[in-house]
């Protein structure tokens, strides 16, 4: 099994590509992508290819996508735990949690200090139950939560037992607080940002958001969509 690939690998045979998905780029952009590129360039009619681990459009960073017999392993991939730098804007919210929608609401943060940030940070440390946000890929009756949350419909999704193994200070400069966060699977960051404004008596959302870990894969190892595209173009069989 090729964790990369070059000149000699054998895609059906199975091989992992890290990709670093760019900003505005679905999960779903990416691995159609890796598979558009595959047949073209290797002239496979039919090639497996899955993710390990949905991104948000409005994030970048890691991808582990698995091809031909490799995705086999995307489930156990899934259950990694995934490492973050994620960028909360205090003192305002919107709908989504994060840049998706429009501001809807201000708070104060006059009252906020590094001193209360690192008090409260601590606090979300450990195991605990976490509510997903409307505008997230879950199944409500069948429909995607975010296509309901778009319309207005009003709904409540179930809380979801998630662990913030570290989260760690990397800046703070008000309104904006910047974390190095590892957790389990399953985490919204978005969520976290509602829930940090909440602790801060004030509000908050999600401005950016890397994934720079996935279990053993780096995001320092991963590939830019241009460097694929390079490859593939070079090491084209048809």
């Amino acid at each position: 099994m090729n964790i990369g690939f070059d000149s000699n690998t054998d895609f059906q045979e199975g091989a992992i590509i890290l990709i670093n998905k760019p900003y505005g780029w679905t999960s779903f952009n990416v691995v159609s992508k890796v598979k558009h590129l595959l047949r073209k360039s290797k002239g496979y009619k039919k090639i497996k290819v899955g993710h390990a681990g949905t991104l948000d459009p409005l994030a970048s960073g890691l991808m582990v996508i698995c091809v031909g017999k490799a995705t086999k392993m995307v489930e156990s991939f899934l259950n990694d735990d995934k490492e973050y730098i994620a960028t909360f804007h205090l003192g305002q919210t919107t709908p989504s949690f994060d840049m998706e929608t429009q501001m809807n609401q201000e708070y104060p943060i006059d009252h906020i200090n590094k001193t209360l940030v690192e008090e409260v940070v601590k606090l979300f440390i450990g195991e605990q139950d976490q509510v997903p946000p409307l505008f997230s890929a879950k199944f409500i009756d069948g429909k995607r939560a975010y296509k309901l949350a778009r319309k207005g419909v009003e709904m409540e999704l179930k809380p979801v037992r998630i662990i913030f193994h570290e989260l760690e200070i990397i800046n703070y400069e008000l309104p904006e607080l910047t974390l190095r966060i590892r957790c389990s699977k399953g985490t919204y960051i978005r969520s976290l940002a509602r829930d940090l404004g909440k602790a801060l008596n004030s509000g908050a959302y999600l401005s950016n958001l890397v994934r720079i870990g996935s279990g053993k894969f780096k995001l320092v190892d991963a590939k830019e969509i241009e460097e694929i595209e390079n490859f593939f173009k070079v090491n084209a069989t048809n």
